[in-house]
């Protein structure tokens, strides 16, 4: 009887470690695929004393497809996706859950189209900070990842001609 339960116990702590290990290559994967994600020439734009709220942009690639389901920001209370669109002949800004990511085609997030947008910022932003923000990305399988990037800060009117001067 000792010896099957000494068995039992050994193959309850190789069952165990099998686990651990499986569920740490599950992590690494994830994390890899996070990674893969490329994101070029990030930069907000600055802002003046006063101002509440203004826009992040960049050029993000995934070689798979994904979709931008969130973003934050300690530069700012509220983060939000953002698309600018003409309606007819105005030219109208709402909130959008998600910006899907197609597998291998760059997305431009700029002034006058998709963005991030940083609202009840925490101070004025100046030419030459740096704005740490987070992408929460979803992949088809609706697992989760998050992708830390910096962005840079631009003048105010950097980007203007797109019809997002107000922010």
């Amino acid at each position: 009887m000792r010896v099957s339960s000494t068995l039992k116990e050994k193959s309850l702590k190789t069952n165990s470690i099998g686990l651990a290990i499986a569920i740490l290559i599950g992590f690494a994967a994830s994390a890899a695929q996070a990674v893969d994600v490329e994101v070029k020439d990030a930069w907000v734009r600055g802002t003046v004393p006063g101002q509440q709220a203004t826009g992040a942009f960049m050029r993000i690639t995934s070689p798979t497809a994904a979709a931008i389901v969130g973003a934050s920001s300690p530069a700012a209370a509220v983060t939000e996706i953002h698309e600018m669109k003409m309606e007819g002949s105005v030219m109208k800004m709402r909130a959008i859950a998600r910006l899907p990511l197609a597998a291998g085609k760059t997305l431009e997030l700029g002034p006058g189209g998709y963005h991030i947008m940083l609202i009840k910022l925490v101070q004025p932003l100046r030419k030459g900070d740096t704005v740490p923000l987070t992408l929460h990305l979803e992949r088809p399988d609706n697992t989760s990842e998050k992708l830390e990037i910096k962005a840079e800060v631009r003048e105010l009117t950097a980007g203007t001609t797109g019809g997002h001067k107000s922010h």
